[in-house]
């Protein structure tokens, strides 16, 4: 028989949340984790299972995937940006000049929270363009959820670069026409190389959406001619596949 409270006041959802979390990770920080618990009120994720990628700007975080998804989903990646050791210099590149984020200042913490934002549009824009990238599910504060690209088991498809690629030309191919789509879309993804595609059934899945720029930033096409020569010269040095760049870029914006 359920017993009413005196007039001590019960525990909210989200307190017990964050108490559950600190077991799992005691390096988050209070505002992370009120962040991170309304990932758990909104069901997007059920539980936090383990670190799977760090780096000096974000770490990456495999969650199962909670009730407010479709049973397609069985686990969530979390992309929690870090606020003091993020690269804000590097940052204001591809902020600064874009239209959609017109006159933004403020703290660390605020920039941060207009990146994941960033990150998390520009991949509705993917998904709207038909490229091949993970569905965005939330942005909350300094964290990005969004689709898990890998197994059943929870292990992460391989970047390109460590993938075996039976036809290097028809993954070539994939890449440069999904880069045309992103462009139709008015998006240049300003950070394409073998690091950031992922290889999932044979397929290319763009990842890593932070920089992205519109096609309208002074320094779109910039961006797009380095993107371009990246993954030409990889393709190049690793398969001997030879493409001129301004052939590529001419099929990209044509």
């Amino acid at each position: 028989m359920a017993r009413r409270l005196g007039r001590r006041k019960a525990p909210l959802r989200e307190d017990f949340m964050l108490r559950e979390q600190k077991k799992v990770d005691e390096g988050f920080d209070t505002r992370t984790m009120i962040y991170l618990s309304k990932f758990f009120n909104k069901g997007i994720i059920s539980r936090l299972e383990f670190r799977t990628a760090s780096g000096k700007e974000s770490d990456i975080y495999i969650a199962s995937a909670g009730a407010g998804l479709a049973d397609d989903y069985k686990f969530v990646i979390l992309k929690f940006f870090r606020i003091e050791t993020s690269l804000f210099v590097n940052m204001s590149d591809y902020i600064i000049g874009d239209p959609r984020f017109s006159g933004i200042t403020g703290s660390k913490a605020g920039i941060i929270n207009v990146w994941c934002r960033k990150e998390f549009g520009n991949l509705l824009v993917a998904e709207k363009c038909g490229v091949r990238a993970p569905k965005p599910f939330m942005s909350n504060g300094n964290i990005l959820a969004m689709e898990f690209i890998g197994d059943g088991s929870g292990t992460p498809a391989p970047p390109l670069y460590k993938a075996g690629v039976k036809r290097p030309e028809a993954m070539l191919d994939s890449i440069l026409s999904d880069m045309k789509k992103l462009y139709a879309g008015e998006l240049v993804h300003a950070d394409i190389s073998e690091y950031n595609i992922l290889v999932h059934r044979g397929k290319p899945f763009f990842i890593d959406f932070g920089q992205a720029v519109s096609v309208k930033h002074p320094k779109a096409m910039e961006f797009l001619r380095r993107d371009t020569a990246n993954i030409l010269q990889y393709f190049d040095k690793r398969y001997g596949i030879r493409i001129g760049l301004d052939d590529a870029l001419s099929l990209i914006t044509g």
